[in-house]
Order: structure tokens, then C-alpha cells, then sequence
């Protein structure tokens, strides 16, 4: 579950660097409507799609242009972009259906947020990418910072089962539950009617 949580961190993040990236809109040559095999892309679109191409028969059209455009965008791409590509080209493609989904809800919410909170998503990404192997691999069996890892309100003790005597005598409203020792129990009449 964590290591799924951190796959669809890691996608999130490349998609908002992608939409970043310089030159979003411009294709070096139109991509056409059509859904083309493997076998039919131009050589250096398959260069760049390469980890794509055991599963690339088997996306769909849209998802075939959406690729076809980031590989048309890959060389206006700097070097530390063309890595993240290349990097998570192939977890992106193995996500479920309902997990890319779910990345790419999260990544709607990211383009709605103020310049300063995207800005806050940036540094912290930068200081992830910063991180050696070891302690990023530590991060992704931790459950993410603000969920708990306990629930949070405590849970009930479940009750006594059938013919069970409770431990002790019920507690009486207005009573201090464990009472000064000499005290004695109060004369009759003397506690409030029940209302």
C-alpha cells in the first residue's frame, strides 16, 4: 500500500514537472489522429518510448498521443527532464486503470493550488530527488506524513459478552467514581428523583 502510495507520488510529480516543462504546446510535427502500432512510429519516437514498447500495442489511442506528444517534446527537454521521463515512463504504463485515475485526480488538484503552495510542492519534490536510494526506499514502507498511522479517535473496548457481570458497579452521574475512603453511601432521598 505504501509502496502504491509512493508510485502515484512519484507519477503525480513527473506529470507537474512535464506540464512545467518548457515549450508544452509545441510539437516538432503533428501527431495525427490515427492510432499507430509499434512498428509504424518515426525511429526517434521510438527511441523515447522504448520501456513503452512491450505494452504500446496495447494503449489506447489517447493515451498513444499523449505519449507521442511528450516524445516530440523530449529533445527541447533539459537532461535532469529526460531522465525523470525515461524513469518513470514504465510505472506510470504499469499502474492500474483506477491507480492512474487517482494520479491524475491528484494532479488536477495540483493545478488548482495558489503559485506559493505550488511552489511548496516543488521544494519538497527537489529535496525527495535529493535523497539517497536508501532513505527514499525507507519513506515508501512509512504510511505519508499527516495520515495516521492509528485511528483517531480511540476505538470503544468491545462489551461485556452475554451473562458476563460488568467489574465493577455502574458509575452514578454526579458521583466521583472512586470515592474518599470512610465515605459512606448517601442516605435514601438524599440524590436527586430521576428525571
Amino acid at each position: 500500500m505504501a509502496e502504491e502510495r509512493y508510485r502515484l507520488t512519484r507519477t503525480l510529480l513527473l506529470s507537474l514537472a512535464l506540464a512545467v516543462g518548457p515549450a508544452a504546446g509545441v510539437f516538432a510535427q503533428p501527431i495525427g489522429v490515427g492510432s499507430p502500432s509499434w512498428n509504424d512510429l518515426p525511429a526517434a519516437e521510438k527511441q523515447v518510448l522504448a520501456p513503452l514498447a512491450p505494452d504500446w500495442n496495447q494503449l489506447d489511442a489517447q493515451r498513444k498521443q499523449k505519449w507521442r506528444g511528450i516524445a516530440q517534446r523530449y529533445p527541447k527537454m533539459s537532461p535532469d527532464e529526460q531522465q525523470r521521463v525515461q524513469q518513470q515512463m514504465r510505472p506510470w504504463v504499469e499502474l492500474s486503470p483506477d491507480q492512474r485515475r487517482a494520479a491524475r485526480e491528484q494532479y488536477k488538484s495540483m493545478k488548482t493550488l495558489p503559485p506559493e503552495k505550488k511552489q511548496e510542492v516543488r521544494q519538497k519534490w527537489e529535496e525527495y530527488q535529493s535523497l539517497p536510494p536508501e532513505t527514499k526506499r525507507e519513506l515508501a514502507t512509512k504510511p505519508p506524513p499527516g495520515s495516521p498511522s492509528r485511528p483517531a479517535r480511540p476505538v470503544a473496548p468491545p462489551g461485556p459478552t452475554a451473562g458476563a457481570m460488568p467489574a465493577g458497579p455502574a458509575p452514578v452521574q454526579g458521583l466521583p467514581a472512586n470515592p474518599p475512603a470512610g465515605a459512606t453511601a448517601p442516605a435514601p432521598g438524599a440524590l436527586p428523583a430521576p428525571r
